[in-house]
């Protein structure tokens, strides 16, 4: 029997080991697993150029628990290891100047991941253990070994029999801190999470639970749409089916598979976020790819894999390497070449997702410059009477016409709710108007950014000003009241509305047919409140300041001319202030006491 302490240039490398890495205990099973599928990819290596000439046999590596004995056990049918190469890969450990780490980590908390980037993969068994065995049968001709450790420097190795021949056992002895490991329901959950998609068969308790050839390790050739749609099933069970997908296969100047899958998008948008898993060599490695994945298309599902990121990566090496920047580039440039592409091909098919991928198309054309330049192609706006598409250019040649204003840009009309706005709807298109649906979340960001890039082009939204100022702010049209009839009107609805300074009273002469009283917010003042709202802003300068109100009295529709005539001064106001609030319902800015307050009035006019 060999004694000896383990060579590190530290009295005990293992306080060091479980101070750093406590938060990521359950790792021990990836590192453990991923040890032994190298093995056996190695020995599966040696057998294809004919260095190994036995039988490879049945290679599945097997996870087992004894929760009496309080062991974990992980052996394969790989390689193995010799007496001498046990010394080598265990006893001297591949890390040098362990002074020099704890300072370097002392800084970053319990959460800093490092195992594997100092050769502690198999350390990390200790997290959990009073003692670790490993029992050790190599493919050369040369015993089986037997090497234990108890957590201290000190470590026991001999020869022994390996029962299942050629392989390795890794034996964990959980100690009383971890017990939690010890239940069957804990283990299988982190090998699916961290091994669900290992290239080697991984039993647990004999059974399976990983699928060893997931569809992006294969060619899109091979594959078929149900294939895509199966594995997107297999990644999220009770998800709805997705809108298309996109194979990334990459092998310069950087390494990437992946299937990203454009899901259906609904209302509840934060539920979608944070499922792009990260794998490395079908290792998983995390489901934060904030930084691989451009932020626009971080509502995607699906998986990427690259070698080229390590398995215990971090933030800061995400965000300084350069081949992490090499794939969020090529990331944008797939999709936009895919989207691009359905326009071109099935325009119907692809203006039938919009609902969905708009969401995607206006966020990146709104963060990503290269995006942006592609994106202008297809691009669409949907009108509001539904099932009508137009690019800038295809809105430009609709509608420059009618709606360039006297600076010559283009104006576009839109309405962020069609039923709300249906009165303004009806006055734009009495007009000869286009107006366009503009109802996503990031919309009210979107038209901000796109008048800075889009050259002579300005959005309004339909509800801003009356019909007659939409394009250009003309002069008032000849009203048929007398100039006294328009003076007693505008003291009417300025003493109803004196206690609300924000609201401005503007008599117009306008169309019979036109509503008796219209309500418009400022464009520029609503569209900064609602993006206060939208960022969380609640708070905020804008958010805070009162709505910029302006009540444009038709003063040319003929219920004035009954209100006029009427000898009851107190019904003349209770009608007026009816009025003014009818126009505010139509724009949900008539809420509590104002709101209870035109219910009851509305009852008493009633009356005979």
């Amino acid at each position: 029997m060999q004694k000896g302490a383990i060579r590190v240039q530290t009295e005990n490398i293992f306080p060091i080991i479980k101070k750093f890495l406590y938060s990521d205990h359950e790792i021990f099973i990836r590192e453990l697993v991923s040890n032994a599928v190298d093995a056996t990819q190695k020995l599966k290596t040696l057998a294809s150029v004919g260095e190994f000439k036995g039988e490879t046999g049945e290679v599945a590596i097997e996870v087992t628990v004894d929760k009496e004995n309080k062991k974990i056990t992980i052996s394969d049918r790989g390689i193995g290891m010799t007496a001498e190469e046990v010394d080598k890969y265990i006893n001297q450990v591949a890390f040098s100047g362990a002074e020099e780490f704890v300072n370097k980590y002392k800084d970053r908390g319990t959460g800093a991941n490092i195992i594997g980037h100092f050769g502690l993969g198999f350390y990390s068994s200790f997290m959990i253990s009073d003692k670790v065995e490993i029992i050790s049968q190599s493919w050369k001709e040369a015993p089986a070994v037997r090497w234990e450790c108890d957590g201290s420097p000190a470590y026991e190795l001999e020869e022994t029999t390996r029962e299942a021949g050629r392989g390795t056992d890794i034996v964990m002895h959980v100690n009383d801190d971890s017990l939690e490991f010890l239940e069957d329901g804990r283990i299988r959950s982190i090998l699916e999470k961290f091994c669900r998609f290992l290239p080697i068969p991984i039993n647990f308790h004999g059974e399976q639970i990983n699928n060893p050839n997931p569809a992006w390790t294969k060619k899109p050739s091979e594959l078929t749409t149900e294939d895509y749609q199966n594995f997107y099933k297999e990644l999220y069970p009770y998800a709805e089916p997705p809108l298309f997908w996109i194979h990334l296969n990459v092998d310069y100047p950087f390494n990437l598979t992946g299937i990203l899958y454009f899901p259906t998008i609904k209302k509840t948008y934060e539920m979608q976020k944070d499922k792009i898993n990260l794998y490395s060599n079908q290792v998983y490695v995390t489901d934060e790819v904030k930084d691989i994945v451009p932020e626009f298309l971080m509502l995607l599902h699906g998986v990427i894999d690259s070698p080229d990121i390590p398995l215990n990566v971090s933030r800061s090496y995400l965000q300084g390497d350069p081949n992490v920047r090499k794939i969020n580039a090529h990331i944008t440039k797939k999709v936009a070449d895919k989207l691009d592409e359905m326009f071109r091909n099935d325009r119907k098919a692809f203006e039938e997702k919009w609902e969905h991928t708009g969401l995607f198309v206006k966020y990146g054309m709104m963060t990503e410059d290269k995006f942006y330049e592609k994106a202008n192609k297809f691009m669409v706006m949907e009108d509001v009477d539904g099932g009508t598409f137009y690019t800038l250019e295809e809105l430009r040649t609709e509608t420059q016409a009618l709606q360039t204003n006297k600076e010559g840009k283009l104006v576009i009309l839109y309405t962020t709710n069609p039923v709300q706005q249906d009165s303004y709807i009806w006055g734009a298109k009495s007009k000869g108007y286009k107006v366009i649906k503009l109802e996503s979340l990031v919309d009210a960001a979107f038209i901000n950014t796109i008048e800075q890039k889009w050259e002579n082009v300005q959005f309004t939204r339909v509800d801003s000003d009356i019909a007659d100022n939409l394009i250009d702010a003309g002069e008032n049209k000849e009203s048929v009241l007398t100039e006294d009839q328009q003076t007693k009107l505008q003291t009417l609805f300025s003493e109803e509305l004196k206690a609300q300074p924000n609201i401005k009273v503007d008599l117009k002469g306008l169309a019979v047919d036109a509503q008796p009283v219209i309500v418009t917010r400022s464009e520029f003042m609503r569209r900064m409140k609602d993006m206060a709202a939208i960022g969380g802003q609640a708070n905020s300068w804008y958010a805070q300041l009162p709505d910029e109100i302006t009540m444009t009295v038709n003063a040319n529709h003929p219920i004035y001319q009954d209100i006029l005539k009427t000898d009851d001064p107190h019904r003349q106001n209770k009608v007026v202030r009816n009025l003014a609030d009818l126009a505010l319902l139509s724009q949900n800015l008539l809420t509590g006491a104002d709101l209870t307050a035109f219910v009851h009035r509305s009852v008493e006019l009633l009356k005979v």
